[in-house]
């Protein structure tokens, strides 16, 4: 599997492009800003883009959506929770246009061989979740390396996001990457040792 990551936006939010190496299909997770660097970095690579898929509803990991879509020409995935939450005009949350498919826990996309399993991580936001492929976890802003996502925003919540965490994340093998929404990698096992919070 090929993966990139691009710092995009004002608050360079990491949007993480990844790809089948056989097939070249992909997806693009959590497109926060800077269209034109992110539609560079996939045609670099040759990849053909089959999903838009987005941990949380904040407009730093969804800023650059609509040019993506309109593109692409592929589906927009994002929880309920966090959709309603756009619809009803919350200042921090992004502009998606419509969207009709919406994430559940275990739902399942396939770019070529390989499968990106989600899992529903609220705390952060209400409707926030995360991507487990392969060996690699996206976070979103749910984990950090040594921190956690930011619980005081609209829909935020300290308790449910350390249960996301513990319950979720903290069960999965210690050496699965953590690609977190900001700022650098991970790991399980690593921040089973030192993240303050845990």
């Amino acid at each position: 599997m090929i993966v990139k990551k691009i710092p995009a936006g004002v608050y360079e939010a990491n949007c993480f492009i990844l790809v089948d190496e056989d097939t070249k299909e992909a997806a693009v997770i959590d497109p926060g800003g800077d269209a034109e660097d992110l539609m560079e970095a996939v045609e670099k690579v040759g990849a053909k883009v089959k999903y838009i898929l987005l941990t949380h509803g904040h407009m730093d990991h969804t800023g650059a959506v609509l040019q993506l879509e309109e593109r692409y020409k592929v589906p927009i995935y994002i929880n309920k929770k966090d959709y309603d939450l756009m619809k009803n005009g919350e200042y921090i949350y992004g502009n998606i246009g419509k969207i009709d498919k919406f994430l559940n826990e275990g739902d399942i996309f396939k770019i070529g061989n390989i499968e990106i399993k989600c899992f529903c991580t609220p705390g952060h936001t209400p409707g926030g979740v995360c991507f487990l492929a392969e060996n690699l976890v996206l976070t979103g802003d749910t984990l950090f390396a040594g921190s956690i996502g930011r619980t005081d925003l609209a829909g935020g919540d300290f308790d449910t996001i350390i249960s996301s965490i513990k319950n979720k994340l903290m069960i999965l093998p210690d050496e699965i990457t953590v690609l977190p929404g900001h700022g650098p990698q991970s790991s399980i096992g690593r921040e089973r040792i030192h993240n303050p919070f845990l």
